[in-house]
């Protein structure tokens, strides 16, 4: 199970090289992508922070404070790790007056926007995340960074969670192995949330490691429920026809795997690999339909939409924007072996 989860395999050949990631935060900067703006209302205050040396949670304690309100008021759309430099989105509740910004003292987190905003920001709010990446010690030439770049920019790569999903060497499995084997669930509803997380993550994995395996990854199969790309929705293909392929090669929908629970599975061709993909965790599937987490689809697929990389010595620089959801560092992996995968420096609001 863990092998699938924390390390699956590679789509387009082995790494060019090893490299170092995240030498400092400035080597991992990340910018999350609204796909809305402040819309002037006065219940909340739509406010964007540059912070860097400190996690998303963090953060939220630190505004919690500051503007004299409980951290659960405070409203952010994706995770954000320690290790990087990271724009990102908060709404904060308004009061009657103003929140003086400017006093706050923590050098670490800087406000850059603060507008009226009528509602609360919800996890997974996000269009997506924008990245600029240095990637150091490299041994590679440019050709053949360049010919790998374009295959993962034409063909894209596996929609893995990274493993920065399943806790601290690998701890949420752990979990979950457990609580599989008889153990007691956390009473906390936020320890009890990381555990179902980790199941499905770790099942979804499994199932695209070994469509990774077959080459059936990035394309539809018979049954298939088919992921729009950039939404959160998804449609029965009973049959391939060749709209549907034109619009799998122009990237507006893709194949898609299980986040396990309570619900429908696939039928036709890809309902019968899927089932026989999930019976190795068939336990894991009844427990997560017996707490009543509903089943839902993940797409298998990952573009970088403007993947631009450079070689300047042993330097990598590299920048893409991705779907919210998704993880760089599954990117990453398809160029180089890093020394901080698994500090991938976000969660992406999935």
């Amino acid at each position: 199970m863990t092998v699938a989860a924390l390390a699956p395999p590679r789509a387009h050949g082995a790494p060019l090289s090893r490299a170092t990631l995240k030498a400092s935060a400035d080597d991992f900067i990340v910018d999350e992508v609204l796909g809305f703006g402040a819309d002037g209302g006065v219940g909340h205050r739509l406010v964007q922070i540059e912070k860097r040396g400190v996690d998303t949670l963090h953060a939220v304690r630190l505004l919690a404070r500051h503007a004299g309100v409980a951290p659960r008021d405070i409203g952010f759309a994706g995770l954000k790790d320690r290790h990087a430099i990271a724009r990102q989105w908060f709404t904060v509740p308004a009061g009657r007056t103003p929140i003086d910004w400017s006093s706050l003292t923590d050098e670490r987190v800087r406000v850059l926007f603060d507008e009226g905003h009528s509602r609360k920001l919800r996890r997974g709010a996000l269009r997506g995340n924008r990245f600029h990446l240095r990637l150091r010690d490299v041994a590679t030439d440019a050709d053949t960074l360049a010919a790998r770049v374009a295959v993962v920019a034409h063909v894209g790569v596996p929609n893995y969670f990274g493993p920065q999903r399943f806790g601290r060497d690998g701890d949420n499995i752990r979990d979950v192995l457990a609580w599989i084997g008889g153990g007691a669930l956390p009473r906390a509803r936020e320890a009890r949330a990381f555990v179902y997380s980790a199941a499905r993550s770790m099942v979804f994995n499994a199932v695209l490691a070994a469509r990774v395996n077959d080459g059936s990854w990035n394309r539809l199969l018979p049954g298939e429920r088919v992921n729009l790309a950039g939404r959160n929705s998804w449609f029965v293909a009973d049959a391939i026809d060749d709209t549907l392929r034109e619009r799998l090669a122009q990237y507006d929908i893709h194949p898609t795997g299980p986040m396990p629970g309570r619900g429908d599975a696939p039928g036709g061709e890809a309902g019968a690999l899927e089932a026989a993909l999930l019976a190795p965790y068939a336990d894991v599937v009844t427990a997560l339909a017996r707490e009543g987490v509903e089943a839902s689809r993940r797409a298998l697929r990952l573009v970088p939409e403007g993947l631009e990389v450079s070689l300047d010595g042993d330097v990598v620089s590299m920048s893409f924007a991705l779907s919210s959801g998704s993880y760089a560092t599954m990117v990453v992996r398809e160029l180089f072996e890093t020394a901080a995968f698994g500090e991938g420096g976000e969660d992406a609001g999935a």
